[in-house]
């Protein structure tokens, strides 16, 4: 994984231009340590008198960074506001196979990440921070944590926790859940009561991503007009994205929000003879053509305005070489084996749904001329879970068929293309599911 970062012109540290978060990161390089932490943004004292974290945050219009693109100040004040003492938690699990800004931060700049949690747990009057991690990142972020007590930069000791390499593993409630001790991350039904008011040991609890506490962590010593120096009015500040399928290997980069993300990811005028479409939003987003690529901005709003979403902050152009319908028939099936299998539209809809597609990639005789099946089965799943796992399935699997009808068509009418047996380039953790047998092409 490669790191991109927008020029910065002067190396002032409350320069608002960006890189922001990525500051002082060198591509293929090392973590940015304490020294180099504290030498670029100053030490900042989360129990200093005066520091209004909390009104910053409203005026900043920081929303989150991990999906939900919820306001944080409301976040915040919602948790002030529950009964009992919080629980701050700093999400980095990072489940999504097709994004790595999460690990960027957690290896390039932890402390950046770790002041954020600091100064929510300081504003929220917190009795635990825990940082939620996969395995591989534990034994540097320990580090990095004690290194940080010597110097007694956390008013409230930071707990290390290993998340569990999966999809769901990120998801709010399954975090709490398993910071509750339920073992597996799995979510919780939707329409409980939400974690902000019971969460980690029944208590309000705040779980963020990590690249929004990393902001929190420039707001609380900049200020909110520093934050809004850059992006735009309704979406202020930079944010990260995880890009793969424009270069020789993913990269995440950081750009101003609002940017047109036709120059976010430096899209050449021919491009439709490179690549086919794009995927926004990871494995529960949106495939979208590229016109629709170019009009869209850097940002939540503009991506829901064209019925797509950037989520967790990810951006997939795939090459024109591979079969859109194999690596869509790929990656359901690694859904369906991620799912949490709490309800029937996990086990038996998603089931469906990957059986069908897989005929589709590379057995359509067996559909008989139409993707009926498909949409019904998208059908069936949609808003009808126990959380909303199946419903992102079904919108990755419904925007593929729309976006690559020409496909469909052509693999309904003449069989499985050739491409279907190249390479496949949507990443995936964990075993592989397994190639389908492509019948012959005429």
């Amino acid at each position: 994984m490669s790191v991109l970062t927008t020029p910065v012109a002067e190396p002032a540290t409350t320069s608002a231009a960006a890189p922001r978060l990525l500051r002082g990161v060198v591509a293929d390089g090392g973590p940015v340590d304490l020294q180099a932490h504290l030498s670029t943004w100053g030490r900042l004292d989360p129990r200093r008198p005066g520091l209004h974290v909390l009104d910053e945050l409203d005026r900043s219009g920081l929303a989150g960074h991990g999906g939900a693109a919820f306001p944080v100040g409301a976040k915040w004040r919602s948790v002030r506001d529950a009964r009992g003492r919080p629980v701050v938690v700093a999400n980095g699990a990072e489940g999504e196979p097709a994004s790595a800004k999460d690990a960027t931060l957690l290896t390039r700049v932890p402390h950046l990440v770790l002041d954020g949690a600091s100064a929510a747990a300081a504003t929220l009057g917190a009795r635990r921070v825990v940082l939620y991690v996969p395995r591989r990142f534990a034994g540097d972020l320990a580090r990095a944590v004690e290194e940080r007590a010597r110097l007694r930069l956390d008013p409230i000791a930071i707990e290390i926790v290993r998340a569990t390499d999966a999809f769901l593993a990120g998801q709010e409630s399954a975090v709490v859940n398993a910071l509750n001790g339920r073992g597996v991350a799995v979510p919780s039904f939707t329409g409980r009561i939400p974690v902000r008011t019971r969460g980690v040991d029944g208590g309000p609890t705040l779980v963020h991503n990590v690249e929004t506490l990393a902001h929190v962590a420039l707001i609380a010593r900049f200020g909110a007009s520093w934050f809004r120096a850059t992006g735009t009015e309704a979406d202020p500040g930079t944010a990260l994205l995880t890009v793969t399928g424009r270069y020789p290997r993913p990269v995440v980069l950081e750009a101003p929000l609002g940017t047109p993300l036709g120059q976010v990811l430096d899209l050449p005028g021919d491009a439709t003879d490179t690549w086919s479409g794009a995927l926004l939003g990871g494995y529960g987003g949106t495939w979208v053509s590229l016109d629709t690529l170019r009009a869209l901005e850097l940002s939540e709003r503009s991506a829901r305005s064209r019925g797509a979403t950037l989520g967790p902050g990810v951006a997939v152009l795939l090459a024109t070489s591979v079969c859109p319908l194999a690596e869509v028939a790929r990656v359901v099936r690694y859904m369906h084996g991620q799912a949490a299998g709490q309800c029937g539209p996990c086990i038996h809809g998603l089931d469906g749904l990957d059986r069908a597609m897989h005929a589709l990639a590379f057995r359509p005789e067996a559909l008989a001329g139409t993707i009926a099946p498909i949409r019904e089965y998208c059908e069936l799943v949609d808003g009808r879970g126990a959380c909303r796992h199946p419903d992102g399935v079904a919108r990755f699997v419904r925007s593929a068929c729309d976006v690559f009808s020409a496909e469909v068509s052509d693999h309904l009418r003449r069989g499985p293309c050739r491409r279907v047996t190249a390479p496949s380039v949507l990443p995936l953790r964990g075993p592989r599911p397994a190639r389908g047998r492509p019948g012959r092409r005429r």
